[in-house]
């Protein structure tokens, strides 16, 4: 994996993940983006031993974007706080199905977490599942605006700002309003993509670095997949684009 770097300074780094790679290793042995952030540290500074990374926060497996690390534990701990008091703001562009009543919206709803217990049941202890079934319970409140950037009548394409960071918001939200995110067949898209992936990409990021007054913002173009399948004259040829 090359490591495609944003911004560096003594405390944060943020990279760009392409679609398909975890952010955070897992069971499966598959190769990690912070896995592979580690290395490029270890290397660029010839640092002995573990490296520091602290993970501030996750993008879901299928989607590409902007991540940000702690690469100290003030930097870290800087980044966490950001995000709990909601003074980190993130923007996706996302293709979804069909094309939206309203040209901008909000959304606020209660979404829980039960999906996020079904997935991980398998390693957990007997103790672990009563208490990932009573949090599974609990419902909280998700929110986002969105703004109609494009629409080809099959396809959308959104400029989406979410105001919660809840598990799968953005799909569970899209799907809930009949316009599940493109190859998003866990919530509700017909077919899958060619590479697994979904329309679904965190293109801009701004915060507050770990030490200064300062706010950094940090943006990326969108993925070229979505340029074409929204510049196609027939939308139903995007999975033949993908392969190409």
């Amino acid at each position: 994996m090359n490591i495609k770097v944003l911004y560096e300074d003594n405390h944060i780094i943020a990279v760009v993940k392409p679609a398909g790679v975890l952010t955070q290793g897992d069971s499966s042995g598959e190769p990690s983006l912070m896995d592979e952030v580690k290395k490029y540290l270890k290397e660029k500074y010839k640092k002995p031993g573990n490296v520091f990374l602290g993970l501030v926060h996750r993008l879901d497996k299928p989607v590409a974007g902007i991540v940000l690390f702690g690469k100290t534990s003030k930097g870290a701990s800087r980044l966490s706080e950001q995000f709990r008091n909601h003074t980190i703001q993130k923007t996706y562009h996302g293709i979804v199905v069909g094309k939206l009543e309203k040209e901008k919206g909000e959304i606020k709803e209660k979404v829980n977490k039960i999906s996020f217990f079904a997935e991980g049941f398998t390693e957990k202890s007997d103790e672990e599942l009563l208490e990932e079934i009573k949090k599974a319970t609990k419902t909280r409140t998700a929110e986002l605006s969105y703004e109609v950037l494009k629409s080809n009548g099959k396809y959308s394409l959104l400029k989406i700002m979410p105001k919660t960071g809840r598990f799968h918001q953005i799909r569970i939200q899209m799907a809930n309003m009949g316009h599940p995110i493109l190859g998003d067949v866990k919530y509700g898209a017909k077919n899958p993509l060619p590479d697994k992936s979904i329309a679904l990409a965190a293109t801009a990021i701004s915060f507050k670095a770990a030490t200064e007054d300062k706010v950094i913002n940090l943006e990326i173009p969108l993925p070229e997949e979505f340029e074409r399948v929204m510049a196609s004259e027939n939308p139903a040829l995007y999975a033949n684009e993908l392969k190409q």
